[in-house]
Parts: C-alpha cells; sequence; structure tokens
C-alpha cells in the first residue's frame, strides 16, 4: 500500500465527507432542489471546513467530451470553484455512476480526481477514503462490467456519439437505477457479516491500520466497528437522507444536514 498523504488539521478547523448526491435524477426539477440544498450545506461548512470529501456519484451521469461536459449542475460547480479559490481543499472521487470524470475538475478548480480508494494521515488519525463500488466479496458481474466501462476503448467508442445522443441515452438509462427508484427507508442493514463494504475493510484491516474506512455507494448511513481500534462508516445518500460526515480532529462523525 502506498505511503499515506499527510494532512495538517489546524485547531479549530475540520474535515468534511460527503456523496452518493446523484445530482440530475430522478428528474431536472428534483435534482435542482437537491443542488441547492448541497450549495447550502456548503454555505454552511464553510467558515471552518479545512478539506472536504466527496465520495462519488456526485453526478448520476458524468461524461467529458473534449469540448463539452453534462449541461447543468452549474450552481455546484460554481461553488467548488468559489471554495477551492478561498483556499479550501476538495478531493474529488469517482463512483459507479459518474466513473468518466477526466481533468475537467481538476484543470478548471484544482480539485483532484480518484478512482481508487487512498489513505490519509489527518491530524493524528488514519483514514481510507474510497467511494466502495466493486470492493469485497461477491458481485462479480458488475466488477468485470467495471473493467469494460473504466476501459479507454470504451470511452472511446462512447465519444463517437454526438453528445446529444451520448448524454440523452446515458440519462435515460440512469432512470432506471437504484437510487433513482428508491423509496425513503428501502435500503436495508445487511447484517455486518453480509455488509460487503464491512467485509472489505476488515481485509484491508488485517494488511494495515486504519482508523476510520469512509465510503458511500451503499446509500445507507452506517457506523461500525471494524475492529476495537477502527471504524467503518457509510455517508448515506443526498436523495433521500442528506447524510455526511465531519471529522473534527479527534472523532468522525455522522450527521444529517437540516436536523
Amino acid at each position: 500500500m502506498s505511503n499515506p498523504e499527510i494532512i495538517q488539521l489546524p485547531a479549530g478547523r475540520k474535515v468534511y465527507f460527503a456523496s452518493d448526491f446523484h445530482l440530475g435524477t430522478p428528474s431536472s426539477e428534483q435534482s435542482l432542489t437537491r443542488e441547492r440544498a448541497i450549495v447550502a450545506w456548503l454555505n454552511e461548512i464553510r467558515p471552518d471546513a479545512e478539506m472536504i470529501f466527496l465520495v462519488g456519484d456526485v453526478f448520476d451521469f458524468w461524461f467529458e467530451y473534449k469540448r463539452s461536459i453534462p449541461k447543468g449542475f452549474i450552481r455546484l460547480q460554481g461553488k467548488l470553484a468559489e471554495l477551492t479559490d478561498a483556499g479550501i481543499r476538495i478531493v474529488l472521487f469517482t463512483g459507479n455512476h459518474d466513473m468518466w470524470m477526466d481533468s475537467y475538475f481538476t484543470q478548471e478548480m484544482g480539485i483532484p480526481v480518484y478512482r481508487n480508494p487512498q489513505s490519509y494521515i489527518i491530524g493524528d488519525k488514519r483514514f481510507y477514503v474510497g467511494h466502495g463500488d466493486g470492493l469485497g466479496p461477491g458481485d462479480y458481474t458488475y466488477k468485470k462490467l467495471k473493467r469494460v466501462f473504466e476501459s479507454g476503448l470504451a470511452r472511446r467508442l462512447f465519444r463517437y456519439l454526438h453528445p446529444d445522443m451520448g448524454i440523452g441515452i446515458a440519462q435515460a438509462w440512469s432512470r432506471r437505477s437504484r437510487i433513482s427508484n428508491q423509496s425513503k427507508g428501502e435500503e436495508h442493514f445487511l447484517g455486518e457479516d453480509r455488509e460487503w463494504l464491512m467485509l472489505y475493510s476488515r481485509e484491508v484491516e488485517a494488511r494495515e491500520h486504519h482508523d476510520f474506512y469512509v465510503f458511500g455507494h451503499r446509500h445507507l448511513p452506517l457506523d461500525l466497528a471494524v475492529s476495537p481500534i477502527s471504524r467503518y462508516l457509510n455517508l448515506g445518500e443526498w436523495v433521500n437522507a442528506k447524510t455526511y460526515a465531519v471529522f473534527d480532529g479527534a472523532d468522525l462523525q455522522l450527521k444529517t444536514w437540516g436536523k
């Protein structure tokens, strides 16, 4: 495992984690309402935010053509640019819905984009952060499909489609996704021995200790003990729950925005 990045956390400053905004679904109107809520949350945390991790599936679909990107989401993009210009560091992970991110956010806003989990030392705590798709046991069909979609060939073939056609097809497909058709409370905890990201966290912990394992993807806020000295937190989602996590230098806690 590579050496973790070391991040200093000044007194009174915090690190925030959120994932699974799924902007663009299930309708433009609902997505816009959610986007405004996300921007309001970012405004709320700005005074003490040292760093913000956006841990995948920020968009329900994303593809970067050479000279165009999906229409919309300008409020979020403008706010992210404003925050990075103000010196707040933002890190972005791809998820299974927005895996086709490329260089746009890095070039335009200075936001690094990661496709695989990363290790960090924040203050004196070790973090392991990633979206979570394709990790842990099982789900072999998806893992094979992910390798195909992440290939350079798949991107090149999709780029041959006119943006109106390519993005239109993807948006129609996203309306069939799990989060688009999920009623509030539909996700259920499977038990510690069946939650695949919990099992994956245990595998990593057996090789190298981390205090916190932070993932998205599951759409269910969770805070579970991986070992007596490490925890797994799932960030939930923003279509229904609007949950996130905050690290104050001592502890990592799940919170619900607006409560």
